[in-house]
């Protein structure tokens, strides 16, 4: 989270000059202080996404795969005229056990056009699917299981 403060400094600034560096390391200092003092952030959070990168660059690639291939299949539900859609409310319960997998497992629902994410209420979910057709397989899709690889182990809180 350092290194990003950081980052973030420096194209705010928009040149790299050993004062704007200086100054870059020791705001970036204040505020990652800050942020453990006050947001109950450990440097051991940094080591675990760290760790688990792989796998979190592996959800984001099978998240934007996800979205392309609802969007053909809303697009062909959409535009085929003998189809009739049927709109689901669908509720289901999952085992993750963070706060941190079950939000990004809701909102990836919400991303992936033809579902909506309507409620999270501790472990259970409600979607509303645009056909009853994306509600199969819902609570057992590719992202629930990738959500459960970065888990094991985890180091951080259960919220």
């Amino acid at each position: 989270m350092f290194v990003l403060f950081f980052l973030i400094w420096v194209i705010f600034n928009g040149q790299l000059t050993a004062e704007i560096a200086a100054f870059g390391v020791v705001i970036a200092g204040v505020m990652y202080w800050f942020l453990c003092r006050f947001f109950d952030y450990s440097p051991r959070y940094d080591l675990f996404l760290l760790r688990k990168a792989p796998l979190l660059l592996h959800y984001f690639f099978t998240l934007v795969v996800e979205i392309l291939k609802a969007n053909l299949t809303v697009f062909k539900m959409i535009y085929t005229a003998e189809y009739e859609l049927e709109p689901a409310v669908v509720h289901f319960k999952t085992d993750l056990r963070s706060t941190f997998a079950r939000v990004l497992l809701a909102n990836s629902i919400t991303l992936t056009p033809g579902t909506i994410t309507v409620a999270l209420t501790g472990n259970e979910y409600t979607v509303h699917c645009l056909d009853k057709e994306l509600a199969e397989g819902i609570s057992s899709s590719v992202f629930v299981k990738l959500l459960k690889k970065i888990e094991e182990d985890q180091i951080w809180k259960k919220n």
